[in-house]
């Protein structure tokens, strides 16, 4: 009776467990995480960097880490990259400004697809059945580092949508975070020159840069469009 009664406490706690780390309570968190994510950039807005400044006392090596460091989880919590290479470019100028924002962009995508990988995938990868979706999740499994240069050179993809499709598909780490740094080199090095130069609107170097924004974006549309034609007729 004694050893009857101690196990049913036991048994409890294993049930408990398993639900507790089922999928879809994983993915449950992760959409409450996400959530609260975008919660907090609503009520906190830390795009008021821009306007506000950075903070007086943090500067050199110490500041350019920081802000990649939030740039990062501003990123995960939907915060646009656009606004954050600019700001990166207004504080830190070019140079300094892009070592901080490639660095945020690699950590923010690596925290996105950490979270993806860990709390969705288990319970997502089952409801890949339409051919556009498996289609998909094949270009990312098997090419994977190819797919998502392309997708981080053409700006066609949101990054988030990138980063939570390659988490869910058997894409490696390396892959993804290699493929994440070099292709987000040219467009980011673009908006954090722009927002260097913003205070000369009319110069050369400015012109260019968002001349390079806007025939990358159209050409990053259009090779989204082409791709998903592509996929649907596979």
């Amino acid at each position: 009776m004694f050893d009857s009664a101690a196990a049913r406490p036991q048994g409890l706690a294993v049930r408990c467990t398993k639900v507790l780390l089922s999928p879809w309570s994983r993915l449950t968190l992760l959409v409450a995480l996400l959530a609260a994510a975008g919660t907090c950039v609503l009520l906190f807005e830390p795009q008021r960097i821009l306007s506000d400044g950075w903070p007086a006392q943090l500067g050199g090596a110490a500041a350019v880490m920081v802000f990649a460091v939030a740039y990062g989880l501003c990123t995960t919590a939907f915060v646009p990259r656009p606004l954050l290479n600019l700001a990166a470019g207004a504080l830190f100028g070019a140079q300094a400004g892009l070592v901080a924002a490639l660095a945020g962009t690699v950590l923010g995508s690596g925290i996105a697809f950490g979270l993806g990988r860990m709390l969705g995938q288990d319970a997502l990868r089952p409801l890949l059945r339409g051919r556009w979706l498996k289609a998909a999740d094949g270009q990312l499994s098997r090419h994977g580092f190819r797919s998502m240069l392309a997708a981080r050179l053409f700006p066609g993809v949101p990054f988030a949508a990138a980063n939570y499709c390659a988490a869910v598909s058997r894409m490696g780490w390396l892959p993804f975070l290699l493929a994440t740094g070099l292709g987000s080199i040219p467009n980011t090095a673009a908006y954090v020159i722009a927002g260097a130069r913003a205070s000369t609107p009319t110069s050369p170097v400015f012109l260019v840069a968002m001349g390079f924004i806007a025939v990358t974006g159209l050409a990053g549309a259009v090779v989204a469009w082409l791709k998903r034609h592509h996929l649907r007729d596979r």
